[in-house]
């Protein structure tokens, strides 16, 4: 017998929910340090234009594929190709990727939650300067049991909220955490951009020099749309799969980008004008974040408690990304295989933490093993941000557009909306 699929309780709870998935570590740890890293405002204005020309239509195409027809990635090009085999390797290209990203994005989401214990401690309280806040996070990220304990925690945090289901799990936690998570992240960005020399850093976030950009930049530049909007790694398909036919998807894809865009912005102004307040240079790489912002907290009153909220509420970012990443493989489990739920959820967090361990490990002694000159956690990376990603986002564009065809993708569109193209407006 089929089990009655779930659906999303209301439609904030979906957007807040679809948000949660995109904004996470993508855009408060991993956005910063690559603006940092690639040219500043230049950067930027590139993000943008991929977020607009290419992200946006493969959010509207990603949902709707998943909600015409209520099932997995796999399922759902099954379904809609009618059984053709590339469409359908195409969708375990998605579950691939989402199981890839979950494996060493956890180590990552571990690390915030291991923030939040350190700040409870009192380990911050001392610093004045970041390279001391850097030494402490290379010596905490150094150590495999303080990583490993952490990527573990984490792991069964995500695996706990999955078990729930999606309306009692993911939506209710959802909705709690992303009101919470921009409310304080607007406050530090105006305690970052009224601290003493932060005029420089704002600069370096508004004045583009595009003489800094170079085809790689522009490959970045896409690789971060599609990490930061969770495209081509399934989740928004998953989502969708979940999503009444009564919902207008471009107005709810458009919210879901305007969200994610924005607190990718406004992560830039949180960290910018303090790293330059603080005499730094921006390219300080994959630990900016855990550098910068411990010692910025030291700068505000009640500093204590923020940094504790922060580091909290950073975590519950990086969980909202974490159960999407899960909900992918499980859900396709469920679906192709008939398995429970529960069980499915528990025996997947435990194979994504043992495939997350070398990733863990290149911080902790395996440094000097690589391939292709880069560690296991840069390669999976890699892999999975800029080849996978762009290509599951291509191959979603393609089915759309040419394979599955206009003219018969529109009418499914059209379902929740009073009128087209003026579709963006509220329903």
């Amino acid at each position: 017998m089929e089990i009655k699929r779930e659906q999303w309780g209301s439609r904030l709870g979906f957007i807040l929910a679809a948000a949660g998935s995109a904004v996470g570590l993508g855009n408060i740890w991993k956005f910063p340090y690559l603006v940092g890293e690639n040219g500043g405002a230049a950067f930027i204005v590139l993000y943008l234009i991929c977020i607009v020309l290419v992200g946006l239509p493969v959010v509207i195409a990603e949902i709707l594929i998943g909600r015409t027809a209520q099932k997995n990635p796999v399922g759902s090009f099954r379904e809609l190709s009618k059984g053709n085999p590339f469409w359908i390797a195409v969708g375990g290209l998605g579950v691939i990727t989402g199981f890839l990203i979950l494996s060493y994005y956890n180590v990552i989401a571990g690390w915030s939650l291991g923030y939040v214990i350190e700040s409870i401690k009192g380990s911050f309280r001392q610093f004045n300067d970041p390279e001391s806040a850097g030494q402490l996070f290379n010596s905490l990220s150094s150590q495999p049991y303080w990583t490993l304990t952490f990527h573990a925690a984490f792991m069964i945090l995500t695996v706990a909220i999955i078990y729930a289901g999606v309306t009692k799990g993911i939506e209710r936690a959802s909705k709690f955490m992303m009101p919470m998570l921009l409310f304080l992240i607007i406050v530090l960005v105006i305690r970052g951009i009224t601290l003493n020399g932060a005029g420089e850093g704002v600069r370096y976030l508004l004045k583009a020099d595009f003489s800094a950009i170079s085809g790689k930049t522009f490959m970045i530049a896409l690789g971060q749309a599609f990490f930061s909007l969770s495209l081509g790694m399934g989740a928004l398909l998953t989502y969708g799969s979940y999503m009444s036919k009564n919902e207008n998807i471009p107005n709810s894809a458009l919210s879901i980008v305007f969200l994610d865009t924005l607190i990718a912005i406004l992560a830039g102004f949180m960290i910018f004008p303090a790293v330059f307040a603080m005499g730094l240079k921006p390219a300080q790489g994959p630990s900016l974040i855990f550098n910068v912002l411990p010692v910025m907290f030291n700068a505000i009153p009640g500093g204590y408690i923020f940094r504790i909220v922060f580091f909290l509420l950073l975590s519950m970012a990086a969980l909202t990304s974490t159960i999407s990443l899960l909900e992918v493989i499980t859900t396709f489990v469920v679906d192709e295989f008939n398995f429970s739920r529960k069980k499915v959820s528990v025996i997947l967090g435990g194979i994504v933490f043992l495939i997350g361990v070398p990733s863990a490990m290149s911080f902790c002694g395996w440094q000097k093993f690589t391939i292709f000159g880069l560690t296991c956690f840069g390669l999976v990376d890699f892999i999975s941000a800029n080849i996978f990603l762009p290509l599951g986002g291509i191959f979603i564009a393609l089915f759309v557009g040419w394979f599955w065809g206009t003219r018969k993708a529109l009418p499914y569109l059209l379902e929740g909306t009073k009128n087209f193209p003026g579709v963006i407006t509220a329903t």
